[in-house]
């Protein structure tokens, strides 16, 4: 019986201890943990990770891409309030969503829920440092995602196919990201442009390029394959997604 009394003397002044503590070093909830306690006492480095963002064609749902370089660990996102000062880190705190596959993981995305329009922020570490994109401001309330595959033009006159397309609604575009992928969504090539225009694989008129084999997959006669189209804002909104299945149809 002392015995007992002596362990549960102990119980209680541990549960006392602890919660001593507790209060001295509280864990942080999701909600608290803002990009600026993330970045504290870290070696950051600023718009360095590619991301956009896109409404769905459930226009409740958005979708938040990102091209994960070969390294990139610790991936996470950070959403602020859209009327907030996008360049302070004490307004965001860190999301939390499933990292799902696109184009067989060459992209990732999260799919998120919002209730009202906002900032994000996507981070990753790489080699010691912690990189973060531009802020992307979610529009999916006042300018939601269209989806208008049949703005995509493509000529399969020869074996370096030539597309282009015209915007949507929305004419605030400034670069355009296209893929060239095969039936089983497996990416060929992402590039960037400008223009409104790219041929398969003349890099003449491309401003980045995010393709890991170069050159890549010739494509061959009587093939399928795949076009998708990002047309995207200064504040890395995609204002209009696009997708055109095509054949080369050369011999």
């Amino acid at each position: 019986m002392c015995r007992n009394y002596v362990v549960l003397c102990f119980a209680f002044l541990f549960i006392a201890c602890s919660s001593d503590i507790d209060r001295l070093n509280p864990v942080l909830e999701e909600s608290q943990f803002t990009l600026a306690t993330a970045i504290a006492d870290r070696e950051v480095v600023l718009d360095n990770v590619i991301a956009c963002a896109a409404s769905n064609e459930d226009p409740a749902v958005v979708s938040v891409f990102l091209y994960p370089r070969e390294g990139a660990t610790n991936i996470s996102f950070y959403q602020a309030d859209a009327s907030v000062d996008k360049n302070d880190f004490t307004n965001y705190t860190r999301g939390n969503a499933e990292l799902l596959d696109v184009f067989n993981g060459f992209l990732l995305k999260y799919e998120i829920s919002p209730e009202q329009e906002q900032w994000v922020i996507v981070s990753f570490e790489q080699e010691g440092q912690l990189h973060l994109s531009n802020p992307i401001r979610l529009k999916q309330l006042t300018k939601p995602t269209e989806y208008l595959d049949q703005n995509v033009q493509v000529d399969t006159s020869s074996m370096m196919p030539i597309f282009s397309w015209e915007d949507g609604t929305f004419d605030d575009s400034i670069i355009y990201f296209h893929v060239v992928s095969d039936t089983a969504n497996n990416l060929f090539s992402g590039t960037y442009t400008f223009d409104r225009t790219f041929q398969y694989y003349n890099l003449d008129n491309v401003v980045l390029n995010i393709t890991e084999v170069v050159p890549p997959p010739e494509l061959q006669d009587n093939t399928d394959y795949n076009f998708t189209l990002l047309a995207v804002s200064e504040d890395n909104w995609v204002n209009l997604f696009a997708e055109r299945p095509f054949t080369i149809e050369v011999r």
